[in-house]
């Protein structure tokens, strides 16, 4: 399978591209990225150095993979993090070139804006492009609660909440909403959820909620990558959630028993590409 993953680009750990490509290699797909920032590292530090990566170069690279016959064999788009709206025109734009050539692509759209405790942390007119574009391009969509109340101008407490929520999601043209990290006041507190709705039903997994000294950042990312991945492999929502889910908290796993703020991709390598533990997917309808 070839996955074209226009995401941002850190030099010290893992968000974006540094947090998607590896996965999906290491889960046996083939992997184009394009680099929509390059900093030197993620932007919940202090301070960062870089650049957002200008419209028109990014322009240039897809052009050139257009040239190589790229766009005839791509199996999946997946972008996260646009730096700059008029960034989000060219990705636009590419994503139906491609579907032109190839009706069956997949695009997974992982609507990086903001998350609870920061609000939105992207520059003006990305969140138009999110909810004006990206949602009627896109099969799969990926947000975090804060996104999905975002994009639907809607609280979300509970399950009906985020059922109306992704529905009223799959009205504006994906087929799949994943919400990538749930968080419903009914909720156990030792729990962590995923929920995941397509246009006939829903599932809902569970894992156990680990410490850390630092939550890191990327796991959102990483978890857009698994569940692409699963999918392009299995064709089953269903098991591609419960896969993603085993996938994601291996690597959480793995990553708080370093302590450290950056995901531990190299060292659970093994771990999220087999999982020794498994989590069942819930049907809620």
């Amino acid at each position: 399978m070839n996955i074209l993953s226009i995401q941002s680009q850190v030099t010290f750990g893992h968000v974006g591209n540094a947090a998607a490509v590896f996965p999906l290699q290491r889960l046996g797909m083939t992997v184009w990225p394009v680099h929509t920032v390059l900093f030197s590292n993620h932007t919940g530090y202090p301070d960062w150095e870089g650049m957002v990566t200008p419209p028109e170069t990014v322009a240039q690279i897809l052009n050139g993979l257009e040239r190589r016959g790229a766009f005839d064999k791509c199996d999946a788009v997946l972008t996260g993090y646009i730096g700059d709206p008029a960034l989000g025109a060219v990705v636009a734009d590419a994503v139906r070139r491609i579907r032109s050539v190839n009706p069956g692509m997949i695009y997974c759209c992982d609507p990086v804006m903001g998350d609870v405790g920061r609000g939105l942390y992207v520059r003006e007119g990305v969140p138009d492009f999110m909810r004006d574009d990206a949602l009627a391009l896109a099969r799969i969509i990926t947000p975090n609660q804060f996104e999905l109340e975002y994009l639907t101008g809607t609280s979300v407490e509970d399950v009906e909440d985020a059922l109306a929520a992704a529905r009223a999601l799959l009205a504006k043209g994906p087929e799949q909403v994943l919400i990538t990290s749930f968080q419903r006041k009914s909720a156990p507190p030792d729990v962590i959820e995923m929920l995941l709705v397509t246009r006939d039903t829903a599932w809902l997994t569970q894992t156990p909620r680990l410490s850390f000294p630092v939550p890191p950042n990327g796991s959102g990312d990483a978890v857009a990558a698994l569940y692409l991945a699963h999918y392009l492999r299995d064709g089953d929502a269903r098991l591609a959630l419960e896969h993603a889910t085993a996938a994601i908290f291996a690597l959480m796993t793995e990553t708080a028993k370093k302590a450290e703020r950056e995901l531990a991709l190299v060292e659970a390598q093994d771990s999220f590409a087999e999982p020794s533990l498994q989590f069942e997917a819930i049907a809620l309808t």
